[in-house]
């Protein structure tokens, strides 16, 4: 592996024994298809199953996984971790259950897009498709990015698609800046890019809703909320405009 790949896919992972075998064998099947170097950074984040251990045997067969472990709970955590340890031009943040198959992931680089920062993907707008998902759920997503683009991110109509692409510098300039732990983490950064004008641009995708999925509807978004008025505490107080590692 050369010291820059081209691509480096973070996936964080809690409790994710069940999904994660078919999830990286599906990511490493995809990338064998592709010409660029690649990395896939698996980091487990507090599971109480056997999560690492399938990790850890992906990387003994695999020199492109490398296994890291989250140092406390949070999936803001664990993505920080895997994109600052990531050495790739390009660093794309993937959820385990791969709602979006990994086959669509040449969306998000050159050549089919170019002129870009960040790449979102977005589940709303023409060309998005959601397949499956519960009325409620949709709906409760809905109300919560209001609050969002209300509070941090107008414009933006789906903050919180787990599959996003930064360009390497970008991803290390952000994820050292950031401070969000949990859920909310996508918000932080795109705010965060907002304000050092960095080019976001957001790419619809096909979205396939998971029953098992690790978001509570009701705990989480309480949680959401309260790290989006701790985000806009923190902007208000100009602690973003300090170098990383300052005393407020």
């Amino acid at each position: 592996m050369t010291a820059e790949p081209f691509l480096s896919i973070v996936i964080p992972a809690y409790n994710e024994a069940r999904r994660l075998p078919h999830s990286l064998n599906a990511v490493l099947d995809f990338l064998n298809t592709q010409a660029y170097t690649a990395e896939v950074l698996v980091v487990e984040n507090g599971s109480t199953d056997e999560t690492w251990a399938i990790i850890q045997a992906f990387a003994q067969r695999d020199p492109r996984v490398r296994g890291l472990r989250s140092p406390r709970k949070g999936k803001g955590l664990a993505v920080r971790l895997g994109m600052l340890a990531a050495r790739g031009r390009f660093r794309f943040l993937a959820d385990a259950d791969l709602s979006m198959p990994i086959t669509e992931l040449p969306r998000f680089l050159p050549p089919r897009l170019t002129d870009f920062d960040i790449a979102i993907a977005t589940r709303e707008g023409p060309g998005a498709i959601r397949y499956h998902e519960p009325w409620h759920r949709h709906a409760m997503g809905r109300v919560f990015n209001w609050l969002v683009q209300a509070l941090a991110l107008p414009g933006i109509r789906d903050s919180q698609c787990g599959f996003k692409m930064f360009r390497g510098p970008v991803a290390e300039t952000l994820f050292r800046r950031s401070r969000v732990v949990g859920m909310a983490f996508d918000v932080e950064v795109l705010f965060l890019a907002r304000r050092f004008g960095y080019r976001i641009v957001e790419v619809p995708i096909p979205w396939y809703f998971n029953p098992d999925s690790r978001v509570h509807p009701v705990r989480d978004t309480w949680n959401m909320l309260r790290d989006l008025l701790a985000l806009r505490w923190r902007a208000w107080r100009g602690l973003y405009d300090r170098e990383p590692g300052t005393q407020p």
